[in-house]
């Protein structure tokens, strides 16, 4: 595995019980590593699943605490009942106690501001779907907005996928319904505009929650009734998305030490389908061997057009706000062209 550069950030995809992938492979490379990767990651950013992991992680626990979490908990968080059998008539499939409750046993009454307090800070990027403002909402944890919101009422607004779980406070949604279901681009953003990191002292590391096949054969979707072309259709837009995410870092990010890492599945496996988990740490083991010997997922080495010019772009980036972790430096100095757009 290469090394990684002086700065170093994460961002992880939603999945839900196919996080056992991400954090069966983070262990591994832990162990590489030969320290706890909260000490290697200065920003996390997550979606959904990715979002137990990043905000794990930003939190100090190790990689191998968030898998073992993920091992025991799977069947409690997904119980299955009448509810997930005839999902079609009810709100959701699963109510989210079982999952709340392992959340405070592990990141307890901190908040999300409560990670940027730490020495050195950790830049937490958590996505949601705000239902009545009708935007996906960044949650970051130096962000006054959000600093006192509860660690775990974070985690659980970027988790509350819909028909699996219910809404947080009547508005928000699972991050993923958005174009962010891969954060990687949200992290890049956040190293170009917000932290002061240099694209050249910086690596990024992106992981998946593995790729479903293609298994629909030729004429099938002819056949289909309306009901039937849901799940395609949501695989289609969150791996259309995710893709997109990563050929935005790559064409727009150059100097960046990019690293997409995602594991083939050979069958579709559902969000909750918990049954799956001893396939989904063979997954998990292979995505940390391709980390470890920086096998980069196949959409990364997709070579792009070469952009006609890039010089335009800073004419038109608005002024940053005072509420970032640049601003805290000296006020007295001009503002810089390059500030950050509102989000």
């Amino acid at each position: 595995m290469k090394p990684f550069r002086r700065n170093v950030a994460i961002a992880i995809d939603g999945g839900g019980i196919r996080g056992v992938i991400v954090t069966k492979a983070l262990s591994m490379l832990e162990k590489e590593l030969n320290q706890p990767l909260h000490d290697v990651f200065r920003l996390t950013a997550g979606t959904s699943t990715g979002s137990i992991i990043a905000a794990g992680l930003a939190s100090g626990l190790t990689a191998e605490h968030l898998n073992q979490m993920y091992l025991r908990l799977g069947r409690e968080i997904f119980k299955k009942g009448f509810s997930t059998t005839f999902w079609f008539l009810f709100n959701h499939r699963y109510t989210q106690g079982p999952l709340e409750k392992a959340l405070h046993t592990y990141f307890g009454d901190k908040t999300v501001g409560d990670v940027w307090k730490g020495d050195p800070p950790t830049d937490l990027i958590l996505t949601t779907f705000d239902t009545v403002e009708n935007r996906t909402r960044f949650i970051k944890s130096f962000k006054s907005k959000y600093k006192n919101w509860s660690l775990v009422d974070a985690v659980l607004a970027s988790t509350a996928a819909p028909t699996y779980f219910p809404s947080i406070d009547g508005s928000f949604i699972d991050g993923g319904v958005g174009s962010y279901n891969n954060p990687c681009y949200l992290a890049a953003y956040e190293i170009q505009f917000i932290l002061p990191w240099k694209f050249e002292e910086t690596t990024l590391i992106s992981i998946g929650t593995g790729r479903d096949p293609g298994n629909i054969k030729k004429g099938q979707v002819d056949h289909f009734l309306p009901i039937q072309y849901i799940n395609p259709l949501l695989d289609a837009f969150i791996h259309s998305a995710a893709d997109q995410q990563v050929d935005l870092v790559k064409k727009l990010f150059k100097k960046l030490d990019f690293r997409r890492f995602q594991v083939d599945m050979e069958a579709p496996i559902a969000l909750d389908d918990d049954s799956q988990i001893p396939l989904l740490i063979r997954y998990g083991e292979q995505l940390g061997k391709m980390i470890l010997n920086d096998n980069t997922d196949r959409a990364q080495r997709v070579i792009p057009a070469q952009m006609s010019s890039t010089k335009g772009l800073t004419s038109h980036r608005q002024t940053r706000k005072s509420d970032s972790p640049r601003a805290s430096r000296s006020r007295t100095s001009p503002a810089p062209a390059h500030a950050a757009r509102k989000r």
